[in-house]
C-alpha cells in the first residue's frame, strides 16, 4: 500500500545535463556553473523535507502512545470493572486518536454521498458506539502485557503515515497493530488499522457495511452496528 515520495531520478538529472551542456554558449559559463550547484543541492533539499516530515510525524506517535496508555489502564481495570465504566474510560481517547467520520465514510465507501446529513449523523452516532465498544471488549483484561511503539514512521506519498504498535504477552507470543494516520484539524487521527502489519479493518468493514446497506439501506446498517454492540457488551448496551 506505500506510495514513495516523487523525488528527482538519475534519469531526470541526465536529461538536464544534456540540455545545459548544449545550451553553453547562449547561457555562459557563469550561468551553467549557477545551474550545476542547484542540481547538486536538490538531493540536501529533498533530505531537509524528509527531516520535516518526520519530525513533524512525532505527534502522531504521540497520540498513539496516549491511546495505548489509556488502553493498558483499562486492561488493568479488569472485568471485575462495570463494562460502562470501562467503556467512558475509552470514549474521549477514542475520539481524539480516531477520524471516525472518515472512517466511516471510507467504510461506506461511494454510496456516502448520496446519504442525507440526518443519516450520515445517525450512522456516525451509531458507529462511534461500537468504535468503543470493540476496544472496551478486546482490551479487557491484564496478564503482563506490554505495548511497544515503533520510533520510526512510515510515510505515505500522500501525507499519511504509518505507526506500529507491538502487543507482547507475558508468554511472550505477540500481536501488531499498524494505524495508518492523517494530519488535519484536529491534529494526527488514524483513518485506518491494519492488523498484523496488513489487514485493513477498514477494508473488512467495507464489505460488511455493502451487504447490510445492500439488503436494507441505512436503517440495516444502524441496526447491524447496534447488534455488534450488544454482543460486544453482553447486552448491556445497545
Amino acid at each position: 500500500m506505500p506510495r514513495f515520495l516523487l523525488r528527482r531520478t538519475e534519469t531526470a538529472v541526465a536529461a538536464d545535463a544534456a540540455t545545459a551542456a548544449n545550451s553553453v554558449d547562449r547561457l555562459g559559463r557563469r550561468r551553467l556553473l549557477v545551474l550545476s550547484a542547484g542540481a547538486l543541492l536538490l538531493p540536501a533539499v529533498a533530505t531537509r523535507a524528509a527531516f520535516a516530515q518526520g519530525a513533524g510525524a512525532a505527534g502522531a506517535v504521540a497520540r498513539i502512545q496516549q491511546l495505548d496508555d489509556v488502553l493498558l489502564q483499562v486492561m488493568k481495570q479488569g472485568e471485575q470493572t462495570p463494562f460502562s465504566q470501562r467503556y467512558a474510560a475509552l470514549e474521549h481517547v477514542v475520539d481524539q486518536t480516531f477520524d471516525l467520520n472518515a472512517i466511516l465514510q471510507a467504510s461506506v465507501g461511494l454510496g456516502w454521498s448520496s446519504l442525507s446529513p440526518d443519516q450520515k449523523t445517525q450512522l456516525l452516532a451509531a458507529f462511534r458506539r461500537y468504535t468503543v465498544s470493540s476496544y472496551t471488549a478486546n482490551f479487557n483484561n491484564y496478564n503482563g502485557q506490554r505495548f511497544q511503539i515503533e520510533p520510526e514512521t512510515r510515510a505515505l506519498g500522500n501525507g499519511e503515515v504509518v505507526v506500529s504498535t507491538t502487543i507482547t504477552d507475558s508468554d511472550g507470543s505477540s500481536n501488531k497493530l499498524s494505524y495508518v494516520m492523517r494530519q488535519g484539524a484536529a491534529g494526527w487521527q488514524v483513518v485506518d488499522v491494519l492488523a498484523d502489519g496488513t489487514i485493513s479493518r477498514v477494508a473488512v468493514q467495507r464489505s460488511d457495511f455493502h451487504s447490510l446497506l445492500a439488503s436494507g439501506g441505512v436503517p440495516a446498517l444502524v441496526q447491524g452496528l447496534q447488534s455488534k454492540v450488544a454482543a460486544l457488551s453482553g447486552g448491556l448496551l445497545a
